[in-house]
């Protein structure tokens, strides 16, 4: 049957999601010497100085063709770090479930814990355009609910769009969100919060009838209202078409080279994480530094090498304190 045909480009293994068992990936690049690190790691950072990075920002990267970097981000601290490092997008995922909380999934992100999450990614990075992904039954319930929820992102998370996993289907939702001034990003392809459906997280559209399902969601969701697209784990001719089908900048993950923009899960790019997905390339190793660093504070403790003059205050003794002179009698 047609339906079962893969689709080109389409690949075996899973593709999404943590803790499903270690995955290669492919090494990272060597640089000559002489390479400087804003010469591998080109971003926007000139622009994001200049003012704050907007919707109209990205639309104009992607129309001239300029890839934009947006990473996954938790708190204020990291997202003070991002912001001087120039990543113009920082979304809030309910991959705090499993990155911050220690859940196995992430549909058991709390709406209330990603709603303090994003608002202090917010104060943290104040001229980066923060995405709030809406959690598992933020948004599915019932339209009402799903844009007061969504409206919450807006106003108590400080958020500047939302993301909602999405099909054809949403669209009248969209449209609503949309009418009530808040933007809204589709997220098509694999969608980690039905995770259940399928036995867990995996790739998308390998087969023709998935893939033309794919393209489908992605243009409903772009007349609905979207002004983002996000396609996660599909194999990239599927990609291609939602590029020739759509105008709107489409964001990838594991979802080939030629989306506008990538996104990341933070803890996977600097090795945070010990299972990363397969398309996640490490340019930074950071989970044994902290390691070492802590086993070495440990070890200074241990040799009480710790808790010296410069970590604390000595208070005088009374001996060394010297006496108030003695009042002298009334009268004189």
């Amino acid at each position: 049957m047609e339906q079962d045909r893969p689709v080109a480009g389409a690949v075996d293994a899973d593709a999404a999601g943590h803790g499903e068992g270690p995955q290669p990936r492919a090494a990272p690049a060597d640089y000559p010497s002489g390479v400087t690190s804003a010469e591998r790691f080109p971003t926007q950072d000139l622009e994001a100085r200049d003012g704050p990075v907007t919707l109209k920002t990205v639309r104009r990267w992607a129309q001239q063709g300029r890839p934009f970097a947006c990473l996954t981000c938790y708190d204020a601290t990291t997202a003070r770090w991002l912001e001087r490092a120039g990543i113009p997008i920082l979304l809030v995922g309910d991959t705090a479930a499993e990155i911050v909380l220690g859940y196995e999934r992430t549909i058991d992100m709390p709406l209330e814990v990603l709603l303090a999450l994003t608002a202090a990614v917010k104060r943290g990075a104040p001229r980066t355009l923060v995405m709030g992904d809406m959690p598992f039954l933020s948004y599915q319930v019932d339209d009402a609910e799903a844009i007061r929820n969504a409206g919450r992102f807006m106003t108590e998370g400080k958020a500047d769009i939302v993301k909602i996993e999405a099909d054809a289907s949403f669209a009248p939702l969209v449209e609503k969100m949309s009418r009530a001034g808040i933007a809204v990003c589709g997220h098509v392809g694999s969608r980690p919060q039905r995770a259940a459906l399928t036995g867990g997280y995996g790739g998308a559209g390998r087969t023709e009838a998935e893939a033309a399902q794919i393209v489908a969601d992605a243009v409903a969701l772009e007349r609905a209202g979207c002004v983002l697209l996000l396609a996660e784990a599909v194999p990239e001719s599927v990609t291609a078409l939602i590029l020739e089908s759509t105008a709107a900048p489409l964001i990838g993950i594991g979802a080939g080279p030629a989306c506008h923009g990538q996104v990341l899960v933070l803890h996977d790019l600097v090795g945070f994480t010990d299972r990363p997905p397969l398309f996640a390339d490490k340019v930074a190793d950071l989970g044994p530094a902290l390691q070492q660093a802590a086993a070495s504070w440990a070890q200074m403790v241990l040799e009480r090498r710790v808790g010296g003059r410069r970590y604390s205050r000595d208070v005088p003794s009374r001996a060394a304190t010297p006496a108030a002179p003695p009042a002298e009698p009334a009268g004189n």
